[in-house]
């Protein structure tokens, strides 16, 4: 069975301890893609992520992207959205429907 993790700032991500998730707090760059790609080749489904992470890592988030598991979703923080989980939906449904609906 495919676990459930989420990695961001400590703050945003504790509530979702209640919920089962496993939560990560990583600092910079280099420990996220340690943490994302250490995940990665465990039995990880799903892994909600910060765009705040998501943004000092993009090559990497791009390369997960490619692939069926685990998907990596970009949620905002506590801290407010940057937008780029909206811009990469938008970007996978026009993929799939062939013109931006949302």
């Amino acid at each position: 069975m495919y676990r459930v993790a989420i990695l961001g700032d400590r703050e945003s991500v504790l509530a979702f301890q209640a919920l089962g998730l496993e939560i990560y707090s990583p600092h910079g760059a280099d420990e996220t893609r340690d943490t994302l790609d250490r995940l990665g080749r465990e039995e990880v489904g799903v892994i909600f992520i910060t765009e705040q992470l998501a943004a000092l890592i993009p090559e990497t988030i791009a390369r997960y992207d490619e692939g069926l598991t685990p998907a990596v979703i970009l949620v905002p923080s506590g801290a407010g959205s940057l937008g780029i989980g909206m811009e990469k939906i938008n970007r996978n449904v026009e993929k799939a429907v062939g013109s931006n609906i949302l």
